[in-house]
């Protein structure tokens, strides 16, 4: 059982929200094929990620210049497809694959958790995405959140300790009274660093089927949820 001490503490949970909440592999399978070109596009969406984590840790490391997030995903874009030259797809194509950002599906236990968590904290983004990006996003799978936060208000990208340390200033509260929730090992490290609690919502399919999801260790952090709708469980119980 989780300590109760702890949980009564917490006023807020801020969320990653790529693979955490969204679905954003399927979405870019999705939306390439509805573009009808002859490319593999789940290998491409796998291409495409890949290039993620790299381009952001170089922009951290002054490599490139600062751009917001939706300008790095059309150049990520850009460099997958240069290695298909005979893609075929116009500008036009191109741009609006490189939205897809904005289009992403829900999990399905996504929209019901937050519901069920927003009757009791504050909820919000903690989310590399850009405001843009988030605002989209949250509009098409009717995402309840409070507030957007996005690492292009603090001029830096997760695990970057500006990103946590800023969501705090802007919530007001102590790092023991906000909780990260995500299912990316890296991000909840970072934070935990930064005094935040942490929750882990396993996402076995966020890379796609037959694929080694991440796993923490066990106890490492506060919570270790299958989804959103357990998390929501377990924080009532604590709070009964």
């Amino acid at each position: 059982m989780h300590n109760t001490a702890v949980a009564s503490r917490i006023k807020a949970l801020t969320f990653d929200v790529f693979g955490t909440v969204v679905d954003w592999r399927s979405g870019m399978i999705r939306d390439g094929q509805s573009l009808r070109a002859a490319l593999d596009w789940a290998t491409l969406a796998d291409r495409w990620h890949s290039l993620y984590h790299p381009t952001l840790q170089r922009v951290m490391r002054d490599e490139l210049p600062w751009a917001s997030a939706d300008a790095l995903q059309r150049t990520m874009l850009e460099q997958v497809l240069a290695e298909h030259p005979d893609h075929g797809l116009q500008e036009a194509q191109r741009a609006w694959l490189a939205a897809v950002w904005e289009r992403f599906d829900p999990w399905p236990d996504s929209r019901p958790g937050l519901a069920r968590l927003k009757a009791r904290y504050t909820i919000c983004t903690l989310s590399n995405g850009s405001v843009r990006q988030l605002i989209g996003g949250a509009k098409h799978a009717g995402l309840p959140w409070d507030a957007v936060f996005s690492a292009e208000l603090f001029g830096a990208y997760k695990p970057d300790p500006r990103v946590y340390q800023g969501a705090l200033r802007l919530l007001q509260l102590a790092p023991e009274e906000v909780m990260m929730v995500a299912s990316h090992v890296y991000d909840l490290r970072s934070a935990r660093g930064h005094g935040l609690r942490t929750a882990f919502v396993a996402r076995p399919l966020e890379y796609g089927p037959g694929t080694t999801p991440e796993q923490p260790a066990p106890g490492e952090f506060d919570f270790s949820v299958n989804d959103l709708e357990e998390l929501a469980g377990q924080m009532e119980d604590l709070a009964t």
